[in-house]
């Protein structure tokens, strides 16, 4: 029952300050790996070189789905931002069903910009079944193929280490989150900007995404002050005997 109530409340908070966020611009604190990432994508146009995104294997359907979906939004932006470099960007996953939304969100991307003529389904790529097979797939598109920045953001473990070491082997940075606490501690030793907590799911808002994200970081903010408060509730109820 509490499960539901929170859903309800939080969509109805989602939907409402998305309503007052087209008409507001949002104060967002600034995030280094974030901040970084504008410079490769820059970079990228100018040097004609492409990025590689990584969704991870996160299958939608489950718990890790929301982290899979955090990295098709900054997929979406990124192609936008890159559709006029000579080498399109390049997106990887460990999931069929994935792999499938990245070649349409890269097609969307292109659309966008009046550029269909520029989209090659082979961008978005299925580059294995298991953890291991996948980190195995993705390592050689960081390390032949030009690529001038490593963007690892979804469901990861610790064969992300695997593809963080291989763009070391070039010198090409890593930019990257993740909800898997392993994997967290492997991108904090190991690469350059890594986004800590929550800040992957936030990805969207500071990527110009849209108003929704924007709207879904107060929604957070908000429920963490309501769970502060019921554990103050809770402890002063039980203090006075009451609970």
């Amino acid at each position: 029952m509490i499960e539901l109530v929170t859903i309800v409340v939080s969509l109805l908070l989602l939907l409402l300050l998305t309503f007052i966020r087209r008409k507001s611009t949002p104060k967002l604190r600034p995030i280094p790996a974030l901040t970084r990432l504008y410079r490769a994508i820059g970079l990228s146009v100018e040097d004609g070189t492409r990025l590689h995104i990584s969704l991870g294997r996160g299958g939608l359907l489950t718990g890790r789905g929301g982290a899979s979906l955090s990295g098709l939004s900054a997929l979406r932006y990124l192609v936008e931002r890159t559709s006029a470099s000579d080498r399109p960007p390049v997106a990887t996953s460990g999931d069929p069903a994935l792999a499938l939304l990245s070649q349409d969100t890269l097609k969307a991307g292109y659309q966008a910009t009046g550029a269909d003529e520029l989209y090659q389904p082979t961008t978005g790529r299925l580059s294995g079944m298991s953890p291991f097979s996948f980190a195995a797939g993705a390592m050689p598109v960081v390390r032949d193929e030009n690529v001038s920045a490593n963007v690892m953001l979804g469901d990861f473990g610790p064969e992300s280490a695997l593809i963080i070491e291989s763009a070391e082997r070039v010198n090409i940075p890593t930019l990257g989150g993740t909800d898997d606490v392993s994997a967290q501690a492997v991108l904090y030793a190991a690469a350059q900007e890594p986004l800590i907590g929550e800040e992957m799911f936030a990805a969207g808002a500071y990527l110009g995404a849209g108003p929704a994200h924007s709207a879904s970081l107060t929604v957070q903010d908000v429920l963490r002050w309501l769970i502060v408060l019921f554990l103050l509730v809770g402890a002063g109820l039980k203090f006075l005997g009451l609970f």
